[in-house]
C-alpha cells in the first residue's frame, strides 16, 4: 500500500473541514426552526425515500443508522409536533408508515432551500478536493 503524501493529508483535512462546516451550518439551520439535527435528517429521509415519501419505522432507523426503538421515539416526537403522520402500510397493516404533514413539508422545504444555496457556495471547493483525492489515488495505482 502506498504511503499517503503530505498533500493528500492536507487535502483530506481540507475536505473534512468543509464537510464539518456544512454539518455545522445544517445543525444551526435546524435549530433556528426548532428542530434537532436528527429530526431534520428524519424529515429529509422520509421525503427523499425512493418509494415516494412513505417510510416504515424500520426503514427510517436504517436510513438514520439508529436503533429501532430510537426511531419509534423520534417518530413520536415528529408526530407530536405535527411534522409527520402515521399511516397503515398498504402491504402489511401491522406496520405503520410515516409521511410528512403539510407543516413538515414546509419546514423541510425551507431548510432544503437554505441547504441547496449553501452547497452551491461550497460545492465547487468540495468538488475540487474530491478531484484532487481521485487524482492522487489514480497516480498511486499507476
Amino acid at each position: 500500500m502506498a504511503k499517503i503524501t503530505k498533500r493528500e493529508y492536507q487535502t483530506l483535512a481540507a475536505f473534512r473541514y468543509r464537510l464539518r462546516q456544512f454539518l455545522h451550518f445544517s445543525e444551526e439551520s435546524a435549530q433556528t426552526v426548532g428542530l434537532t439535527t436528527q429530526q431534520h435528517q428524519a424529515l429529509l429521509a422520509i421525503k427523499g425515500f425512493p418509494r415516494g415519501g412513505r417510510v416504515t419505522i424500520s426503514e427510517l432507523a436504517e436510513r438514520l443508522q439508529i436503533r429501532h426503538h430510537s426511531a419509534v421515539g423520534l417518530a413520536n416526537r415528529l408526530a407530536a409536533n405535527n411534522l409527520v403522520r402515521r399511516q397503515a402500510d398498504p402491504n402489511d397493516r401491522r406496520r405503520a408508515c410515516l409521511a410528512l404533514t403539510a407543516r413538515g413539508e414546509k419546514v423541510l422545504g425551507d431548510l432544503s432551500t437554505a441547504h441547496r444555496e449553501q452547497l452551491r457556495r461550497i460545492g465547487p471547493e468540495i468538488e475540487n478536493l474530491l478531484r484532487r483525492l481521485r487524482e492522487s489515488q489514480d497516480q498511486t495505482v499507476k
